[in-house]
């Protein structure tokens, strides 16, 4: 049911499109594409970096760990991402707290980082993954822009404890790679990955 095959299934058995993400920043970069999910599940896995695990190898297993822990029918094409911040080897994940955010953004404060965005598409027992890196440089933060921020709450949810899309870009003057997939989402390879899987990406509904 996967790849071009899906252009030929009955309206009733129409390809769909799950979500694996409740992170609305993923949705709103969908429909930048014009794709709206058709359900969205959000996979519970153990996101714990392995030991020794490397930034990248981590950020890839994880977005095939989401996509291959959602239950699936056939004709359902399935999208996962995992975002990571990596301050060299060190891997920083979702804060736990407003302590560890400010850790995270005292260690990123004046110094240059990168986010990998790994993406996992899935239909069937196929899977189809790509990883984007960006570099990104954050100025050197005031006690009183990281105590504002922290204030905000912005932080909760977003690796490294930071988005570029909201008041912390005004922390980031230099990046380097996809602002969307700093953000959460790579378009140009998602929309490769979908279109690979059989998702009638830019279909014309007459």
């Amino acid at each position: 049911m996967c790849d071009n095959t899906t252009a030929a299934l009955p309206a009733e058995r129409a390809v769909t499109l799950v979500l694996g993400s409740a992170s609305p920043r993923r949705q709103e970069l969908l429909a930048q594409l014009g794709v709206v999910p058709d359900d969205i599940r959000a996979p519970d896995i153990d996101e714990d970096p392995h030991p020794g695990e490397l930034p990248r190898p981590y950020c890839i297993r994880i977005a095939r760990e989401k996509v291959q822990a959602i239950a699936a029918a056939d004709n359902e094409i399935v999208l996962c991402a995992d975002t990571t911040v990596a301050l060299g080897r060190r891997i920083m994940g979702k804060p736990r707290d407003a302590g560890e955010a400010a850790e995270f953004l005292l260690a990123l404060s004046g110094r240059r980082h990168r986010v990998f965005t790994a993406v996992a598409v899935r239909c069937g027992d196929r899977i189809w993954e790509r990883c984007v890196e960006s570099r990104v440089k954050m100025k050197p933060l005031s006690d009183a822009e990281l105590n504002a921020y922290l204030a905000s709450n912005d932080w909760r949810g977003k690796a490294g404890g930071y988005g570029i899309q909201g008041p912390a870009g005004a922390f980031i003057p230099w990046i380097a790679g996809s602002f969307s997939a700093i953000v959460g989402l790579p378009l140009p390879e998602t929309a490769a990955l979908l279109q690979a899987a059989g998702y009638p990406l830019y279909r014309s509904d007459t």
